[in-house]
């Protein structure tokens, strides 16, 4: 098995986000320096996209170079980088530049030209970016169906948009990196999300899940320290590959947290190490990345609650013990790496588009294959389409197979 990847979502200490508008290096490598001390060996981050492409066919140079400056940050500190490239959304706000707004207001997923510009940004980033050792690849951007609300879509058209973006993407990075894209728990739960399982599991090098608690309401639903909500990231990850057409192809945790007050602070620690443990069992896991790296200031007005406990440092850089916890949980991992075993018993996921919602929390699929989990099963998920399918089901290990009655 590869080894697996530990990481976390770089959130700056100072100004969040909009610490881009005056970068400071000095301070994105004490945050880098802190990240690294954890044992964790990459960051995914996020630039802007207003300031990176302020018009439709402006890319600012010192914006990419900010970027580029960032990742160098990280190698120094010992760091892998995964770059986010079309912000985008973040953490409740959305960051649309001033072209695709009021009057100029333009479809982003739908929009031949400005389908263009977040191209032409992409393979930009990937030029700048490319020769950078410490690179993990490019994404399109982060959770871009969150955009879905403002810019109505179908299932067809996103396919388009991502085609075309995820083409662009390779066009800049050399061959070797990951091109990638991500999407929030609605392109698996949601009733006829645009966003589709498939495009998710189908499209980029390979698939990224974002299991919340939140989604679903599943950790108010089941408790915090519910089996439901400690193999939560398990479960995405099994959901994930039973999309794929490659039985093989890796599933990427990259963004799971404990928002309070859904786990609270006293069930963080365990909350930590009972997810990436339980992520682990799974074969086709290529790594975990903890949203997020530190708490939003509460000088900062207007995000919910939830969004100023993520993180694992506190808003003045205290280290707090749900750092300990994936810290030392990690380091178990690399020092007796896990050797997970073939499912063989799979639990038969029967939806459409219109019923996906069958599968999240709530849901009678998720709730059957929380129990067979609690029973002491660990179940794979298959789709109905290929229950019958002996060889795929050979090719996953899989011996038998148990239907929702």
């Amino acid at each position: 098995m590869p080894t697996l990847r530990f990481g976390v979502n770089y959130t700056p200490r100072r100004g969040w986000f909009h610490s881009w508008h005056d970068f400071d290096a000095v301070h994105a490598r004490e945050d880098l320096d802190q990240i690294a001390g954890l044992g964790l060996d990459h960051v995914r981050v996020f630039h802007l996209w207003p300031l990176l492409q302020p018009n439709r066919t402006l890319i600012r140079p010192a914006a990419v170079d900010q970027l580029a400056q960032l990742v160098d940050l990280a190698a120094e500190a010992g760091l892998d980088v995964l770059v986010d490239g079309v912000q985008g959304h973040l953490s409740s706000f959305d960051f649309y530049p001033e072209w695709t707004r009021s009057w100029h207001h333009r479809n982003v997923f739908t929009d031949p030209e400005a389908i263009e510009a977040q191209a032409e940004l992409l393979r930009t980033l990937g030029r700048a970016l490319a020769g950078r050792p410490n690179l993990i690849g490019l994404q399109l951007g982060n959770e871009l169906n969150n955009l879905v609300e403002h810019n109505p879509v179908t299932a067809e058209e996103v396919d388009h948009y991502l085609d075309t973006l995820l083409a662009a993407a390779r066009a800049g990075v050399r061959p070797g990196h990951l091109v990638t894209h991500s999407a929030y728990d609605a392109a698996w739960y949601g009733d006829d999300h645009p966003f589709s399982p498939e495009a998710s599991a189908h499209k980029g090098d390979l698939t990224t899940v974002h299991p919340w608690v939140f989604a679903g309401d599943c950790a108010r639903r089941y408790g915090a320290a519910s089996p439901q909500v400690h193999h939560l990231a398990e479960y995405g990850t099994e959901l994930a590959t039973a999309y794929a057409v490659d039985p093989a192809r890796p599933v990427w945790v990259q963004e799971t947290g404990a928002p309070e007050p859904h786990i609270p602070a006293a069930d963080a620690p365990e909350f930590a190490r009972a997810t990436v443990r339980n992520a682990a069992e799974c074969a086709n896991l290529w790594g975990v990345t903890w949203w997020c790296s530190h708490d939003v200031d509460r000088s900062l007005a207007d995000y919910p609650e939830l969004e100023y406990t993520l993180g694992l440092f506190d808003a003045t850089g205290r280290r707090k013990p749900i750092a300990d916890a994936l810290a030392a949980t990690v380091a178990d991992l690399r020092d007796l790496p896990p050797s997970p075993g073939p499912r063989e018993t799979a639990l038969v996921l029967e939806c459409t588009p219109a019923t996906r919602s069958v599968s999240g929390p709530g849901g009678a699929y998720f709730e059957a294959w929380m129990r067979l989990r609690t029973e002491g099963v660990r179940p794979a998920v298959v789709l109905a389409s290929r229950a019958d399918d002996e060889g795929y089901l050979a090719a996953r290990g899989i011996k038998d197979v148990v239907r929702l009655p």
